[in-house]
């Protein structure tokens, strides 16, 4: 068992912001990264998924992301730098380490992992939501593939074959456009009309998305997809894909039947492969002995302090799950948990 002032559990975004905010704080902590290699959840997006493609990439604290070729895979390019980011800054990573759960020890929290325990004063959550693709279900029987945007490879996999992915957000969006270049049909599904966002993405509707986010959290309610708030861009990509009818949107089926989906009305789209592309929900589950969840599955959140336990803090969660504002929410936290362990020496 070791001891620190703090633990990072997580290296990607939201948790090397927070480690290079604690480290100019003076704090021993280590990082607790249950991947491989760097990258966070970026080295596991498809290839297929170029860097030219993705919304953007901010850069972390201190370091400029460096210049990079644009068809190159955003998984590459992000599990480079980042690991290029924890050497330039000697943050203690370690790596694979699996956190199992976290309990109360009395003053001190205890990490429980594959690799050993730490006890520490103060958890800095960054766990993000990877590793909890959500699979809705739907009553039936599909005798065809289903796989999640979590399993995606690639379109080459289902060349010449009938596609439908289920997902309004923009992976949904982003698979199927390259998808349709290839399968024999696709067919786009979704519970809710997609909303689109026309013009530029400001700072002014950032901020705005961030509050609605942030109203959520302090509240206790589970936070709402990003895509939910920010809306999907208009892209020219987009717009030539709406134009080729390639983004024709179907309500959500009623049920699965064994050569595809059937609607309220009795249409039949027969398929040979369900892409759920449904989003992830946040990986949490090893915070469970610490009982932070309200009854209907929300964490009150005051900034980036779990308000039921002030030694945790998430980062990546909510209003900071996006690459500015886990930067942002990381130097939040590290400045809370060096506040908070100032005074219980001064106490």
């Amino acid at each position: 068992m070791e001891h620190v002032d703090a633990v990072v559990i997580g290296a990607g975004q939201a948790g090397l912001s927070a480690a290079y905010f604690l480290r100019r704080t003076g704090l021993g902590f280590v990082v607790l990264d249950a991947n491989p290699g760097p990258g966070g959840a970026w080295r596991h997006r498809w290839p297929s998924l170029r860097l030219g493609k993705v919304h953007g990439i901010h850069d972390l604290p201190g370091m400029h992301l460096p210049h990079a070729d644009a068809t190159r895979p955003a998984s590459e390019v992000v599990a480079e730098y980042f690991g290029a980011y924890e050497h330039e800054f000697a943050l203690p990573v370690l790596r694979p380490v699996t956190v199992r759960a976290v309990r109360d020890a009395g003053g001190e929290l205890l990490v429980e992992t594959d690799r050993g325990e730490w006890t520490t004063r103060a958890l800095v959550n960054a766990t993000g939501t990877w590793d909890k693709p959500f699979r809705p279900h739907y009553p039936g029987r599909f005798d065809g593939r289903q796989l999640h945007t979590a399993d995606y490879r690639g379109p080459e996999e289902l060349a010449g074959l009938r596609v439908i992915v289920v997902g309004g957000g923009t992976s949904a969006v982003q698979a199927l456009m390259e998808i349709a270049e290839v399968a024999t049909a696709t067919t786009w599904v979704t519970r809710r009309p997609p909303e689109w966002h026309a013009g530029p993405f400001t700072a002014e509707h950032g901020r705005a998305a961030v509050a609605k986010v942030d109203e959520a959290v302090r509240a206790g309610r589970v936070p709402a997809s990003v895509v939910s708030v920010t809306g999907l861009g208009l892209t020219p990509e987009v717009l030539d894909a709406r134009a080729r009818g390639v983004l024709d949107r179907h309500a959500m089926f009623e049920r699965l039947v064994p050569e595809g989906a059937v609607w309220a009305d009795g249409h039949v789209v027969e398929a040979d492969v369900i892409l759920w592309a449904t989003g992830f929900r946040h990986a949490l589950d090893h915070l469970a002995p610490l009982r932070l969840r309200e009854p209907g599955g929300g964490i009150v959140m005051d900034g980036t302090r779990v308000v039921a336990d002030p030694r945790v803090h998430l980062v990546g969660y909510g209003p900071s799950a996006s690459t500015i504002g886990a930067n942002r929410a990381g130097r939040a936290a590290a400045v809370a948990v060096r506040d908070l362990l100032t005074e219980s020496i001064v106490a």
